[in-house]
């Protein structure tokens, strides 16, 4: 069973931090077919990973898988983001096969033009208070953890997962009014370099809205576990990488959670 995409889009996996779905991811990848993978940034926890190692071996396989598509002849492009943002000084440069780019500009099979951007750069509070948007993410990390527990506990009840930050974002105003400027700010880029729409990451918000301009959000491998794909003819869907394998009847390869040193290719 395949996969099988014209292109695909994967952002915020947050490979570093703990009760990431990187099962479900590798298990996606085994299994995908394309010509080409963007990495939409957020790939790497490196904020996290500086404050305390974790490393395990669900990680190490998705950076193999994304490294063995690669070496297939897959073109692989990493737009990094805010959390490895050290990654940007190596822009032009490719590393394993990943070429590394501050943006990219994908061309559709139906001949539109998009800007891949993480998004990071459009998100005022990354640009103008770094160490309060790292108390905030260590934040988070803390209550994904609270989370994890909770979903455990519900779990046992045969009760499906539930979302503490994703309750938060949809119920607090303020958080509304910072996805809706969000994505104005990232259209409005798009816009101003004539492009027809843009592909981002950064707010964990799955989105593909068709106006003007399109707006199309990855979403995340934290609280969900989807992707932006590209079907042969251009026409884009997102999709439940978890729906995707339960269809399919593949059950993710479940690896013990020992610590394993990173690998990095040359």
């Amino acid at each position: 069973m395949a996969f099988s995409y014209r292109t695909v889009f994967i952002s915020d996996v947050h490979l570093g931090l703990k009760g990431v779905r990187a099962n479900e991811l590798s298990a996606f990848l085994k299994h995908l077919e394309c010509e080409r993978l963007y990495l939409v940034g957020d790939i790497l926890d490196l904020w996290v990973l500086r404050q305390k190692w974790h490393w395990p071996i669900s990680h190490n396989q998705v950076v193999r898988r994304i490294l063995k598509l690669a070496r297939k002849g897959v073109s692989v492009t990493y737009v990094p983001g805010n959390h490895d943002d050290s990654l940007r000084q190596y822009a032009g440069i490719d590393i394993g096969g990943v070429r590394i780019s501050r943006q990219a500009v994908h061309r559709t099979a139906d001949g539109r033009h998009l800007l891949v951007t993480h998004g990071d750069e459009f998100d005022l509070v990354v640009q103008n208070s770094r160490w309060l948007s790292i108390i905030g993410a260590l934040a988070y990390d803390q209550l994904l953890a609270i989370n994890r527990a909770v979903n455990a506990a519900r779990a046992l009840v045969g009760s499906k997962p539930w979302s503490f930050a994703t309750a938060i974002k949809l119920k607090v105003k303020g958080a509304c009014t910072f996805i809706s400027s969000f994505e104005d700010a990232v259209l409005a880029a798009a816009r101003d370099r004539e492009l027809h729409g843009v592909v981002c990451g950064h707010i964990h918000q799955p989105a593909l809205r068709y106006g003007e301009i399109l707006y199309a959000n990855c979403g995340d491998f934290i609280e969900r576990a989807s992707a932006l794909v590209e079907h042969a003819d251009g026409t884009l869907e997102l999709v439940s990488i978890e729906q995707l394998l339960s269809d399919a009847g593949i059950e993710p390869k479940i690896y013990a959670d020992e610590e394993v040193p990173l690998e990095i290719p040359t």
